[in-house]
């Protein structure tokens, strides 16, 4: 699935470390979904959610479309 993720974790001069370490995940897990090899858990992508302040919908795009 494709997300903003890198894009908004840039603008915010973030590493991965960061944004890993604010959801409570690995970093590996954050590479693993921007790089689109790994679609996050519901829980997960509500915490990305918040982290970005945008609607899950706003941060996951539906590649299908």
């Amino acid at each position: 699935m494709k997300n903003r993720i890198a894009e908004l974790r840039s603008e915010r001069s973030w590493t991965q470390a960061d944004v890993a370490a604010r959801i409570g995940v690995s970093r590996q897990t954050v590479n693993a979904i921007e790089t689109q090899k790994f679609d996050p858990s519901l829980p997960v992508a509500f915490r990305l959610a918040r982290l970005f302040e945008l609607r899950v919908d706003e941060l996951f795009l539906d590649d299908q479309v």
